[in-house]
């Protein structure tokens, strides 16, 4: 095994979940697309960093070096950097925030002490306390089914500006993610292009490789997390 990973949910309400991946080896992966932004914390050669990374629209490979230790946190849709807009992230253009020290880093210009992936959750509660998060109400209220009292067009500003996403991207990742966990439990391909309104199989399969960067027959003996 190259990988040990393993994940948390959070007490913020700010925060999707927790998660954390330490390599023994070398190796490659394929990055998965990703509807939420993350905060990634790496230690490697003794040296470590902190970045910002943004929402991913398509599948990519990603390599990993050996003997590295990563944690990320990742928020919920609707959270973001009023400061760092999500949309300049998008597709790989992560943020490498500098050093102020070996254990800190410079936002805005303050000095923040690194968080661990224990103390992330009091790491975002000072973030969102100094001003540094927010959190888009519209955003989250179309997300659980009551959309607010205001045009399309005003919506799909605030989806842009708070996800660095469309809506309609946000649902065609989430569905394929859903399509991943369908098809782990066993559920047949057929079964899972009519459970979630998928037009045909090719079509099932057109977003998987994009998304996913796998066909629905590869999913199943899939070993990395999606």
């Amino acid at each position: 095994m190259t990988l040990i990973a393993e994940e948390r949910r959070s007490d913020s309400p700010l925060v999707e979940k927790v998660w954390y991946v330490r390599s023994e080896q070398a190796g490659s992966f394929t990055s998965a697309a990703a509807s939420s932004w993350e905060m990634v914390v790496t230690k490697y050669r003794g040296r470590t960093t902190f970045t910002v990374r943004g929402p991913e629209t398509r599948a990519t490979p990603a390599e990993y070096p050996a003997e590295a230790e990563m944690f990320g946190i990742v928020f919920k849709l609707g959270t973001f950097m009023p400061h760092l807009p999500v949309g300049d992230l998008r597709d790989r253009n992560d943020v490498t925030l500098p050093e102020a020290t070996n254990q800190s880093f410079w936002l805005l210009g303050s000095a923040w002490q690194i968080p661990t992936y224990d103390n992330a959750d009091t790491f975002v509660s000072r973030l969102l306390r100094d001003g540094l998060l927010a959190q888009d109400a519209v955003v989250s209220a179309v997300l659980q089914g009551q959309p607010p009292r205001r045009s399309p067009r005003s919506v799909q500003y605030r989806f842009l500006h708070a996800t660095g996403l469309t809506y309609k991207t946000i649902q065609q990742i989430e569905r394929a993610r859903r399509a991943v966990a369908l098809l782990r439990q066993g559920t047949p391909i057929l079964d899972t292009v009519y459970e979630l309104g998928y037009f045909d199989q090719p079509h099932l399969t057109r977003d998987l490789r994009r998304f996913i960067g796998h066909t629905p027959s590869q999913i199943p003996g899939l070993n990395q997390p999606v």
